[in-house]
């Protein structure tokens, strides 16, 4: 990754790049922070800075990626910000220094990104994660109080009881209730995560946003937020499909115990699953460009 003659955006140029960063964010960000100063809850979009721990602040911190040498007066702000550092005319992302903190991270990601890259599809699921999240559910394992069950709690087990569970994604079976545990036929751990990953996974689609942010800010800001679009997007169809009544949010459901709503939710994961190879090979291009750098005797996992 190290290029001998870097590019190098005047002041004029990147902060116009910035402020569009800014612009297309808070798009989600100004509602999120008006709706925390009332004290008020979205079931849906709060999940985005609530399950993922990238602050609405942060978020909206656009970086030119790496290799990039950004000049001017503003540019110098940036050297109190961690892995920044003096390149030539201008301020440029740290590598040895992100490197020196995150190589292991950087490696794992990898790992994970390559594997999921690697394998194939799968659009048998049918969103079923969300409902054995409320299958039969035991003292303290009720989510979402505040919104109705569509099919009620004797229609949401039914549903479950019917289908047959095969959630591969680990922070989505960990959410499962005790009752639902058995009735996946995976059981997806942490260490076990790289093996059974798989593009067509809403969960780890949303996921390509934690990755962008966690390599930040060797990620470009436009690759950020379009990570971050994708999974706001995905949320919606994920919550579209759960046992929940939205109708009072002004959406529609997708039922997916009919065959209209499995072909509906298919067909939608199907497109996200295109959106995220996309974004999964740019996220990758970051990883290889960073390990390529890697200094002698840098930890990999």
């Amino acid at each position: 990754m190290r290029l001998l003659d870097p590019p190098v955006l005047t002041e004029a140029e990147w902060t116009a790049r910035q402020a569009a960063h800014e612009r297309r964010v808070d798009a989600w960000v100004e509602p999120h922070q008006q709706r925390r100063r009332a004290g008020q809850a979205h079931p849906v979009w709060d999940f985005l800075f609530t399950y993922y721990s990238q602050t609405p602040g942060r978020l909206r911190r656009w970086h030119p990626g790496l290799g990039v040498v950004l000049t001017g007066p503003a540019a110098e702000a940036r050297l109190d910000w961690p892995f920044h550092t003096r390149v030539g005319p201008g301020v440029a992302v740290d590598v040895e220094a992100f490197l020196a903190r995150r190589s292991t991270a950087v490696g794992w990601v990898h790992g994970l990104l390559s594997a999921t890259a690697g394998r194939s599809a799968q659009f048998g699921c049918f969103g079923l994660h969300e409902w054995a999240m409320l299958y039969r559910p035991g003292a303290g394992e009720v989510r979402h109080e505040q919104l109705p069950l569509r099919l009620g709690q004797a229609g949401t087990d039914a549903v479950v009881d019917s289908h047959r569970v095969q959630c591969s994604h680990v922070d989505a079976f960990r959410f499962f209730t005790r009752a639902g545990v058995p009735r996946n036929t995976l059981t997806p751990t942490r260490e076990t995560q790289q093996q059974l990953e798989q593009p067509g996974c809403l969960h780890a689609t949303m996921d390509l946003y934690k990755w962008a942010y966690k390599l930040s800010p060797a990620v470009p800001g436009e690759l950020l937020a379009d990570c971050f679009e994708l999974a706001a997007d995905v949320r919606e169809l994920d919550m579209r499909a759960s046992p929940y009544d939205l109708s009072a949010l002004g959406w529609a459901p997708v039922a997916i115990e009919t065959p209209e709503g499995k072909a509906e939710y298919v067909a939608a994961q199907r497109r996200f699953a295109a959106r995220g190879t996309v974004l999964r090979a740019r996220l990758l291009e970051v990883c290889r460009a960073l390990l390529d750098d890697r200094p002698p005797g840098a930890v990999l996992s």
